[in-house]
C-alpha cells in the first residue's frame, strides 16, 4: 500500500488528491466568510483558530498521500471517509464559536477535526506492513501527539466562550509543536527527519494546489461581489486592483517560487526536513495572506467611496 519512491521521479497527485482537495475549497470560504462576519479581534483571532486547522488537517494529510498510494482502493477509501469528515468540520465553521456542546458547532468542529487527525494516523499504522518499523515507529509518534491534541479539541468543543478558545489553542499549539519536536516520546524518542522520506515534486505540487484553492477563493470573491456592485468608475477601479492583487500573487507563488521549491526538495539530502519547514510551516502565512486579501478584496468593493468602518471590538 505504500507508494514506491524512485528517486529524482516525481509521483503524480492522483484525481482522488485533487476530488478530497475540493472539501477544502468550500473550508476556506467559510472562514473568509467568517472573518467577514466577525471583524472584531476576537473573530480575527477565531478566525485564526480555524485557518490554523483547517491547514494542519490538510497538510497532514498531504503527508499521507506522500507515504500511501492513492490508487490503491483502501486509501482511496480513506480518503473518502475523510471528505464526509472534511465537510462535517467545514459547515460547522460559522457557529464553532457559539454555545456550549449541542448548542452551536463547537463539539461537531472538535470531533470532525479529532476523527480526521487520529483516524487518519490509526489507519497508517493499520495498513503499513510490521516489516515497515520506521514507518510505524514514526506514526505511533504522531498517533500519541495526536489523541493527546484530541482530548483539548474535544474539551473546548464541550465547553464554551473563552474556556473554548484557550483550550482549542492549547490543542493547536500541541500539534504545532510535534513536527518541531520531532515527534518525541517517552521510550520511542525522537523521530528523525531523514527517515520522513518526501517525494518532492509531489509534495510541491500538493501544497500548490492548495496554494489554486485559496488563489481561487480570491477570485470568487472578487467576481461574486463585482457582480452585485453598482459599476460605476469606482467599483470597476477596485474591481480591477483587486484582480491584479490575486494575479501578483499568483505570479510570485508559481513563476517565481513554486519550480525553484520543487527543484530545491527534490535534490535535498534531507528531503523530511524540507518538507517540514517550507511545506508544513512556511506555506501556512501564505495560505492565511492570500485569505486575508480576499477579505480586503471584499471589502473594498463594497465600499469602494469610502471607509467601510470596523465593529467595536465585541465578545
Amino acid at each position: 500500500m505504500l507508494r514506491e519512491h524512485r528517486p529524482r521521479e516525481h509521483n503524480r497527485v492522483t484525481s482522488v488528491e485533487l476530488f478530497f482537495d475540493l472539501v477544502f475549497v468550500f473550508a476556506i470560504t467559510q472562514i473568509s466568510h467568517f472573518l467577514l462576519a466577525h471583524f472584531t479581534p476576537l473573530g480575527a483571532l477565531q478566525s485564526a483558530i480555524l485557518m490554523l486547522a483547517v491547514w494542519w488537517v490538510w497538510v497532514f494529510t498531504a503527508w499521507i498521500t506522500n507515504w500511501l498510494d492513492p490508487e490503491q482502493t483502501a486509501v482511496r477509501l480513506m480518503l473518502f471517509v475523510l471528505m464526509v469528515a472534511g465537510l462535517l468540520l467545514s459547515t460547522s465553521i460559522p457557529k464553532a464559536f457559539e454555545g456550549y456542546a449541542f448548542e452551536g458547532r463547537g463539539l461537531a468542529f472538535a470531533l470532525a477535526y479529532a476523527a480526521m487527525q487520529v483516524g487518519r494516523s490509526a489507519f497508517f499504522l493499520f495498513s503499513v506492513p510490521k516489516s515497515e518499523t520506521g514507518h510505524r515507529r514514526n506514526f505511533t509518534r504522531i498517533l500519541a501527539w495526536l489523541s493527546v491534541s484530541a482530548v483539548f479539541w474535544i474539551a473546548g468543543g464541550i465547553a464554551g466562550g473563552e474556556i473554548r478558545i484557550g483550550l482549542w489553542l492549547v490543542a493547536l499549539l500541541i500539534e504545532y509543536v510535534g513536527p518541531a519536536m520531532r515527534f518525541r516520546i517517552p521510550v520511542l524518542g525522537a523521530s528523525l527527519t531523514a527517515d520522513w522520506i518526501v517525494e518532492g515534486g509531489h509534495m510541491a505540487e500538493r501544497c500548490a494546489g492548495f496554494i489554486i484553492i485559496a488563489l481561487g477563493e480570491s477570485v470568487v470573491v472578487t467576481g461574486a461581489t463585482f457582480a452585485d456592485a453598482a459599476w460605476t468608475a469606482t467599483t470597476m477601479a477596485a474591481f480591477l486592483i483587486a484582480l491584479l492583487g490575486s494575479i501578483a500573487m499568483w505570479w510570485i507563488y508559481f513563476h517565481i517560487g513554486a519550480e525553484a521549491g520543487s527543484e530545491h526538495i527534490s535534490k535535498a539530502e534531507d528531503t523530511g526536513r524540507f518538507a517540514r519547514l517550507a511545506y508544513t510551516y512556511l506555506h501556512l502565512p501564505i495560505v492565511a495572506g492570500i485569505v486575508v486579501s480576499a477579505v480586503g478584496d471584499e471589502l473594498l468593493l463594497a465600499h469602494p467611496d469610502g471607509h467601510s468602518g470596523i465593529p467595536e471590538f465585541s465578545a
